[in-house]
């Protein structure tokens, strides 16, 4: 079903469910997501640190004290950390193959001197927000996620397909966590599609009125190439024309002023139709003038532009890091430059890497990939996910536009796209923008009010798509 015909039919719902018995009221199991959340962010499971085993298995405690079966409840280390995975089973037999609910539980490094209202790995609420490094990405969603199946175990629901929990301990560097996910443990997360809490989600302005609720169906292709150039080098006192640091600086100029070609999938097309509906001004002409015309490239490129929508009409590449020369008082030998890009979804990394040759124009810098995710496509616009999102959004949020949203970063998602598995982003909590946009900064913080609304909202979604079917 075609984006606008799901999320018409998901709003012919709405009125039922606002007005439903069975909405969740069951603020103390809100208290119980606020009391996992402040556990989960004590723990600072950063790489280097050994403590994700540690706090998967203290979640798989959790859900043993709270009715999942041990032999339904897996810990499996790799590496220095480890995968958290439990199953609900259907009674009988299932109606549908499994779903799998993502997040997890490790997170980027913080310094505590750089933070000023919060400690990071510290918990604490003040002024209506939650603060710690997590709080945002991506611990609410391992606690939302939780604590709504434990609401519904308790409530006495019965799946209608199994339901799999899959939480990686290393999204945030390697990955290794769900490429083994999606191939040699593919056993244990053999699912029709995946439902990721490390995606989509709501805007809300500072005057309190909702701009959007993201539902993440693509997202791009994470890939590093270094640019290298070599030099016989020399004494410094002897400076000549050819210096390996001047040929890089002038590669990387070239790469500053450069902009790939802007491409339009389903998931951007349909974003920008939505959020052309409520944008004023030039910029909202802008998104109006490319939907009619993808070849309009100055229209895209306005768009590129706006700090809100930078990396959703292209691919992107951007310098990183740098190293060059061996010795203060001698030329360089070698200079190189990590050039890191997100790219469309459906672009091979080879092809960026020509184009890169082709923007450096120059023989004697190499290119080469260093690092490169899963190649993922997009998600097929399913009919009952993007259906069960707005539902449970509006139920909350009755005025909030649903978007469709191609993610310029990664997730965990893309290994399972790239096997094969649809993914969604499709969590519930939501931040005040920008000013809450904190994600591996400073001070990261979620509004209190998030976190009880995404335990309601993963309720509404479990229910709507593993519940008693027609």
């Amino acid at each position: 079903m075609a984006i606008r015909a799901a999320l018409s039919a998901a709003l012919l719902l709405t009125a039922r469910l606002a007005g439903s018995s069975d909405l969740p009221t069951a603020h103390p199991w809100h208290d119980q997501a606020r009391a996992m959340l402040e556990h989960l962010v004590d723990v600072p499971t950063v790489k280097g640190r050994g403590r994700v085993p540690e706090l998967a298995n203290w979640l798989a405690a959790q859900y043993r004290a709270h009715g999942f079966p041990s032999e339904d409840i897996r810990v499996l280390p790799y590496g220095e950390t480890a995968a958290f995975i439990a199953r609900w089973r259907a009674p009988g037999k299932p109606v549908a193959r499994p779903i799998m609910l993502m997040s997890h539980l490790d997170v980027v490094e913080a310094l505590p001197e750089d933070w000023k209202e919060a400690r990071p790995f510290q918990f604490s609420e003040k002024d209506g927000y939650y603060y710690g490094r997590g709080t945002f990405d991506i611990k609410q969603g391992v606690a939302a996620t939780t604590i709504a199946l434990f609401e519904l175990k308790k409530a006495g629901f019965a799946p209608s397909r199994d339901i799999v929990v899959f939480y990686s301990g290393d999204e945030e560097t390697d990955g290794e966590g769900a490429r083994l996910g999606a191939t040699k443990w593919h056993d244990l997360l053999d699912v029709e599609f995946g439902l990721n809490s490390d995606a989509g989600g709501g805007n809300r302005a500072p005057d309190g009125h909702f701009i959007s609720f993201n539902l993440q169906s693509a997202e791009k292709t994470y890939a590093t190439y270094t640019f290298t150039a070599r030099n016989r080098g020399g004494h410094s006192s002897q400076p000549r024309a050819d210096n390996a640091i001047y040929e890089l600086a002038d590669a990387l100029r070239r790469l500053a002023a450069y902009r790939f070609e802007p491409a339009m999938n389903e998931t951007s097309r349909a974003y920008f139709s939505e959020r052309q509906k409520s944008e004023p001004g030039a910029l909202g002409d802008a998104m109006r003038a490319w939907l009619a015309n993808p070849g309009d490239g100055k229209a895209a490129d306005f768009i590129e532009a706006q700090a809100t929508e930078i990396g959703y009409t292209r691919t992107r590449c951007v310098a990183t890091r740098l190293q060059a020369g061996h010795a203060d008082n001698a030329l360089p030998q070698m200079a190189q430059a990590t050039v890191n890009c997100r790219i469309l979804p459906g672009v091979s990394t080879d092809a960026i890497r020509d184009e890169l040759a082709r923007v450096v124009a120059d023989p004697g810098i190499e290119v080469r990939p260093s690092d490169v995710s899963a190649i993922a496509p997009e998600s097929p616009l399913r009919a009952d996910v993007v259906h069960a999102y707005a539902a449970a959004v509006h139920a909350l949020h009755p005025d909030a536009p649903i978007v469709p949203e191609m993610s310029p970063g990664a997730s965990d998602g893309t290994f399972f796209r790239g096997a094969g598995i649809p993914v969604y982003g499709v969590d519930g909590s939501w931040v005040v923008v920008p000013e809450d946009y904190r994600a591996h900064g400073k001070d990261e913080r979620l509004p209190v009010g998030a976190l009880g609304d995404d335990v309601d909202h993963w309720v509404l979604m479990l229910k709507e798509l593993a519940g008693p079917q027609p």
